[in-house]
């Protein structure tokens, strides 16, 4: 059991975890960063079969890519907004740091792994991939434990993020990371603070059968 002390600081770490889009451009530790996957390492999957496979994008050039796929596939979202009230509020929000990052990782579910020999997944094959949803809700817990940033990009087309990062086909890309240190923070989602999307009440999201 853990003491109230450690309890009101855990919901803390969970209330102050954001996800970033503004970064300052000074690097991270390695010890962090090892540190922080090593956390990964520990979430739980479906038959032990630790699915999560971390790809770490060091060069340049691979950067500029992705910056440039991620701004195409995101003037493509904004069309979605045309003639919409919410059109303008989209397309002044920020919604990756991928250019000032000092860290960017795609994330992949290996489909077919050797470990775990398929128990659990025969009638529920998708647990793999929760599974590395649980391993990136690992990491972005010890990255704001370090005072470190984490921001999902989703405005990608998986399939071109494939072909640039040449992966095997049996790899589904789960996420594209971007870590590094915050520019500002704030206990407020930055859509809420926005006026994109307010929290919602718990309540509207509990039922009982």
């Amino acid at each position: 059991m853990f003491d109230a002390q450690f309890e009101e600081q855990f919901l803390q770490l969970l209330r102050w975890r954001r996800d970033v889009r503004h970064f300052e451009t000074r690097p991270v530790a390695e010890a962090d960063m090892q540190a922080m996957l090593g956390c990964a390492a520990l979430a739980p999957s479906v038959g032990h079969s630790q699915p999560w496979r971390f790809v770490r994008l060091r060069r340049p050039a691979l950067r500029q890519r992705l910056v440039a796929h991620v701004e195409r596939e995101n003037v493509r979202a904004a069309a979605r907004y045309a003639g919409d009230s919410r059109g303008q509020l989209y397309r002044s929000l920020k919604l990756h740091g991928l250019r000032e990052a000092p860290e960017l990782i795609a994330v992949y579910c290996d489909e077919q792994p050797e470990a775990g020999h398929g128990l659990g997944i025969a009638t529920m094959p998708e647990m793999l991939r929760y599974s590395c949803v649980m391993a990136i809700h690992n990491l972005w817990l010890s990255a704001r434990l370090r005072g470190i940033g984490l921001g999902w990009v989703s405005i990608l087309d998986p399939q071109e993020v494939q072909a640039l990062l040449d992966v095997p086909t049996h790899w589904s890309l789960i996420a594209l990371l971007c870590i590094g240190y915050p520019s500002d923070q704030s206990e407020t989602p930055e859509l809420e603070l926005r006026g994109w999307q307010a929290r919602e009440p718990l309540t509207d999201r509990v039922l009982e059968r």
